[in-house]
């Protein structure tokens, strides 16, 4: 019997979904305006995840490097049909609906293929995209029916569906309506599955937020007409105190045992009134049951985290990063250079901050609640440090050399600075996550950074930083806490890199 641990993948994962090939599990998730972009992860019992590559490694397979903020790689869907691995995706505010195939789910993937409207004028109006096929083959990709772009942008025109020739991704027809739910907010992140000869379309409603859920509709044939189930919303944390909140976009799977499993999104909100949500959008999995009358229900999601991990990493020159470092709107290659001085990791700085939309920074998504992070860094050549960020509005950082260590608060144009004298040019800088002590009755923040550094030896405590200020609905951002090193002046140069952290 597979244990359900939830989160499912821990971090800054939102928008799974997720496909069987011969006993083999492949999940993607969305990574918006990061890249390498959405990440696959692969599991044979549903316990166990390994990251086994990225759909998008190469510039141009998707446009993220002008998207504004929340803008980019958003709500994939990943399926196998005849050996081959297909995803369609939105690139939002970038290149628009794209469909990517590949013969292994590891990659390489295509470089994506615009999926086309049916006068070939440019890209399908929409977003959160579903590919399905039928008996004869006929290709329908079903998707949320929201406006990004033009006069109408912000406009959503409810769950559409078209025909599509794959042989030259264009739609053969105008979109039509399907079910858009039970009435509730941004009706998105359709599913179409054929079961046991009755086609079902799953859809989030509600928004992606507290009100966030899953719900479902049956028909005779994949374009309808569609039959509102019974007991819609089927699982939602909308009016709970349950310890996973915003359950919703959700995919359906049969899982290892043989029994049927969601993936879907949610958040683990802390404080008084589980206000704030640290990590952001997180994967996570609750069981399904098919009832007599041939309606899905859906568990509630419990939490069950896994135990805490230890990460420590050397750099070398002829060992790549691995899967884990993400750069903002570029590839952390871009950014990383391990030939420079060898057994190091060398950022050289351009000119940018923290405060721009694409800073010299690579990171790892934070993954646990209480979470620690270290990295010995030489600043005799430049100015920088370790920063967590959530975007370029939203950052806390620890910025070493020019002769001081510089802990700095950076919230929505708002900026505080503490400052400690550095003498000598290696360093090493301590950003840790805690459990924010309560006074006994209620808890008001998420967590709380503690910000030090140690020098000659000694470790001088720098800051204390309410850490909701860096959560979801404070940031309002779609993706999630990101730790990692940065340069703004010269070239600064990493060590190592430990990371230590637990949910309890």
């Amino acid at each position: 019997m597979s244990t359900l641990f939830n989160p499912l993948i821990n971090g800054f994962h939102p928008d799974p979904s997720v496909v069987a090939v011969d006993g083999v599990y492949y999940l993607a998730t969305s990574t918006f305006e990061y890249l390498p972009g959405i990440p696959i992860h692969r599991s044979t019992d549903f316990e166990t995840w390994e990251l086994i590559g990225h759909v998008a490694t190469r510039p141009g397979q998707l446009a993220v490097e002008q998207v504004p903020t929340a803008g980019g790689a958003w709500a994939p869907t990943i399926r196998h049909r005849d050996g081959v691995f297909h995803l369609v995706i939105s690139d939002a505010m970038g290149r628009g609906m794209l469909h990517f195939t590949a013969a292994d789910a590891a990659g390489p993937w295509s470089d994506g293929d615009l999926i086309l409207k049916a006068d070939g004028s440019g890209s399908l109006d929409g977003i959160d995209p579903d590919i399905a096929w039928d008996a004869d083959g006929t290709v329908y990709i079903t998707f949320s029916g929201m406006i990004l772009s033009g006069e109408h942008a912000g406009a959503h025109l409810g769950i559409q569906q078209v025909k599509v020739d794959l042989a030259t991704h264009r739609a053969l027809e105008e979109p039509r309506s399907l079910w858009s739910g039970t009435g509730g907010g941004f009706p998105e992140a359709p599913h179409l599955y054929e079961v046991d000869g009755r086609w079902y379309l799953m859809i989030a409603e509600g928004g992606t937020e507290r009100g966030h859920g899953v719900s479902i509709a049956r028909g005779d044939g994949p374009e309808g007409p569609f039959e509102t189930a019974p007991h819609n919303p089927l699982v939602t944390a909308r009016g709970t105190t349950r310890p996973v909140q915003n359950t919703g976009h959700g995919d359906l799977v049969i899982g290892p045992d043989g029994d049927w499993l969601c993936v879907l999104l949610g958040v683990r909100p802390r404080s008084m009134t589980r206000a704030f949500s640290a990590l952001g959008r997180e994967s996570f999995v609750t069981p399904v049951r098919w009832g007599a009358d041939g309606w899905p229900e859906i568990d509630p999601v419990q939490l069950n985290p896994r135990p805490g991990t230890r990460t420590d990493i050397g750099f070398a020159a002829d060992t790549p990063l691995d899967g884990e470092w993400i750069a903002v709107r570029a590839l952390p290659t871009d950014h990383a250079d391990l030939a420079a001085r060898p057994g190091w990791l060398v950022l050289h700085a351009d000119g940018t901050t923290l405060d721009d939309p694409r800073p010299v920074f690579v990171g790892r998504r934070q993954e646990h609640l209480t979470n620690a992070v270290t990295v010995r860094i030489d600043v005799s050549a430049g100015v920088g440090g370790l920063a967590v960020r959530y975007d370029e509005h939203f950052h806390i950082e620890l910025e070493a050399g020019a002769g001081e260590v510089v802990a700095r608060a950076a919230i929505a144009g708002l900026v505080q600075e503490w400052r400690t004298p550095l003498d000598g040019d290696v360093v090493d800088l301590h950003l840790e996550s805690r459990r924010p002590v309560s006074d006994g009755v209620f808890t008001r923040t998420s967590d709380m950074f503690h910000l030090a550094a140690t020098i000659g030896g000694e470790r001088r405590e720098l800051a204390e930083i309410d850490g909701r200020f860096l959560s979801s609905e404070v940031a309002e951002s779609f993706t999630g806490r990101v730790i990692g090193v940065y340069a703004v002046d010269g070239d600064i140069a990493v060590l190592r890199w430990v990371a230590e952290g637990h949910d309890e």
